[in-house]
């Protein structure tokens, strides 16, 4: 069963390269007194979430900031190398936009896991994107297609 609106976020520990190397980000240290939008994408380098997905969020940023969005965080499951490369080929980083890695047990957590073998895809999250203020979820949309039009940014926009 996945998260809804109202429940508070999992903790967790997603990760990152920081200048000195790997480091922990609670989820808890994200959120706590501040609204973010976190979304998930499949993996890195996939073509809807490259070419789509994060580049939505990108062009929303400033639309998302003015509507009193602290932080936009994307989460995959991949380690925080890919994600550090993926933050810098798709300009994320640049604008702004959190890169984290997702060991699998926030997207466990969030109800959200997904395996697709044929493609090498192993407990990899589910597309969705949700608000959360103050570590409580206020907005959630978990993707029902194969693009990610219920959870791209023009749809987090329209809700907030």
């Amino acid at each position: 069963m996945s998260i809804s609106v109202g429940d508070r976020l999992p903790d967790a520990t997603f990760s990152r390269l920081g200048p000195d190397g790997p480091e922990a980000v609670s989820v808890k240290d994200l959120t706590a007194g501040r609204k973010v939008v976190i979304f998930a994408v499949p993996g890195a380098f996939t073509p809807t979430c490259h070419s789509a997905h994060v580049p939505g969020f990108i062009a929303a940023k400033d639309a998302l900031k003015a509507k009193g969005i602290d932080e936009i965080i994307c989460i995959a499951v991949n380690d925080a190398h890919v994600m550090k490369h993926w933050a810098a080929a798709t300009g994320a980083d640049a604008a702004g936009i959190t890169m984290l890695s997702d060991a699998g047990d926030f997207t466990r957590a969030m109800g959200m896991e997904f395996d697709a073998p044929a493609v090498g895809m192993i407990g990899r999250s589910k597309r969705y994107a949700l608000m959360a203020e103050d570590g409580v979820v206020k907005i959630w949309h978990p993707e029902t297609g194969r693009g990610c039009e219920v959870s791209g940014a023009a749809a987090m926009l329209a809700a907030l």
